[in-house]
């Protein structure tokens, strides 16, 4: 993400306190005990130091490689312009010999690089984001690139769904006016493979309208989760839950949102959370790994914010907010989302440099599986802060882009929350996005936002 207010100008103007020095919990249990008795007992997590990158790009543990995909500014369009700017949410299609990445473009200002504005596949051409579509082989390697969205703004995540499509999200309440002829701050779905199901772009209204970050997808239900990243008041975390009726597959939602009501289709919600009953204002509240709330949802009043927005429209006491909710992957029964930080100066009741919460939908509660205590060493390897984007791990655990301050890594958390580096950014502090792993997991495919850079990522990778 790049949202106007990130983390980086956060710790710039404000003073650190909080939970100390960044150090991961467990998934399911904090480092003392039984749990940091079994660390002990087998190897280090991860796969050893990272090794400087002779070319001054990434740094990767020995025995990793990398290739470019793509690089903004330098790798062609099929239509003959270079590759967009900001790389950021990426999602994963197989296809009979390699895959196709989504790869979103952040875009929201005056970067050099926009999403050409295609005949028939721009939303809005005052605005200069999208997506950009880009095949690779088995192996990683490049075959070709091409415009599947444009006319977005600040395409940050997003999520896959079951039925094989992308959930692009715009991170932004941009109304209409001088350069912009729509309003923003929506979901629009892509497809992978089929241009034409891509034409005529169409907003899902029904999603809501406000700073998208992420979304996942439940493959039973279809029930669609939602990140808000915002301030002032902090955002909020969605469920929309289709209509009675609704067949999932590609087009459907497009469909939905196309019908008479269609802005207003299915029930969209904010998350309020409990305590053995007692209301939960902050996510911010938890520190411990293994505290779990209780779940309930409340009604969103006016989801396309005419006047009010979305966030806003509730009283206090109501909804559970928290800073910066970032990226969020289905997984293991239920949905990974991340708090990227949060400072008591911004809102929050307690600091914290990163949390990872995930949602049960069987038994409608939330647990803090992981989180970073304020990093008050972001330059020192190894002192991890702000993740963004998240996948699951294949090998298991997880994988975190970090958008802290410093270094920026790809971070892996192991299903006993050891963390270890995966990843080092060697050009400069930029974050890393877009993780997202191939359908036989033998290549991570992450992106480093400036100066723009999509890498496949080869190695000896193990189950930890």
């Amino acid at each position: 993400m790049s949202s106007s207010l990130s983390r980086r100008d956060v710790l710039r103007t404000s003073a650190l306190g909080g939970l100390g020095i960044a150090v991961a919990g467990s998934l399911e249990a904090t480092f003392t005990g039984p749990a940091q008795a079994r660390a002990a007992a087998r190897p280090p997590a991860g796969y050893g130091p990272l090794v400087p990158d002779p070319a001054g790009l990434l740094a990767l543990p020995a025995g990793f490689s990398y290739r470019i995909v793509a690089q903004s500014g330098t790798t062609r369009l099929e239509t003959g312009e270079p590759t967009p700017d900001d790389p950021d949410g990426t999602g994963l299609f197989p296809t009979r010999h390699g895959s196709v990445l989504v790869n979103n473009h952040e875009i929201g200002g005056a970067e050099t690089y926009g999403v050409p504005a295609l005949d028939r596949l721009t939303f809005d051409p005052g605005a200069r984001g999208g997506t950009t579509n880009i095949e690779v082989d088995k192996h990683g390697e490049r075959v070709r690139e091409w415009v599947s969205l444009a006319g977005t703004h600040n395409n940050c995540a997003g999520g896959v769904t079951p039925w094989g499509t992308w959930l692009t999200c715009e991170e932004t309440e941009q109304r209409a006016g001088g350069a912009f002829a729509k309003n923003h701050g929506y979901v629009f779905e892509v497809d992978p493979h089929d241009p034409d199901a891509n034409t005529d772009p169409v907003p899902l209204k029904f999603l809501g309208r406000y700073a998208h970050e992420a979304v996942a997808v439940d493959p039973r239900s279809h029930t669609i989760y939602l990140t808000e990243d915002a301030g002032g008041p902090n955002g909020l975390y969605y469920r929309w839950t289709p209509p009675a009726g609704f067949r999932a597959c590609k087009g459907a939602l497009r469909a939905l949102a196309q019908r008479p009501g269609g802005d207003t289709a299915g029930v969209l919600e904010a998350m309020r959370a409990s305590s053995h009953g007692v209301f939960v204002a902050d996510l911010a509240q938890a520190t411990e790994p293994g505290t779990r709330y209780d779940v309930e949802w409340v009604a969103v009043p006016d989801r396309d914010a005419v006047t009010t927005s979305v966030r806003k429209q509730f009283a206090a006491n109501t909804v559970t907010r928290a800073r910066k909710l970032e990226g969020q992957w289905w997984g293991d029964g239920g949905v990974y989302f991340v708090a990227s930080f949060a400072r008591l100066s911004d809102g929050s009741v307690r600091a914290h440099d990163g949390q990872v919460w995930f949602y049960e939908p069987c038994s409608s509660t939330i647990t803090l599986k992981t989180i970073f205590g304020v990093n008050a060493t972001p330059g020192v390897e190894g002192a991890f802060d702000g993740p963004d984007n998240i996948t699951v791990s294949p090998y298991g655990g997880v994988i975190l882009a970090e958008d802290g301050v410093g270094v920026s890594h790809l971070v892996g958390v192991t299903a006993d929350g050891e963390t270890f580096p995966l990843a080092r950014n060697e050009m400069g502090d930029s974050e890393f996005t877009g993780p997202v792993f191939s359908a036989d997991g033998k290549v991570l495919f992450a992106n480093i936002q400036e100066p723009g850079y999509v890498f496949a990522i080869t190695g000896p990778w193990h189950s930890h």
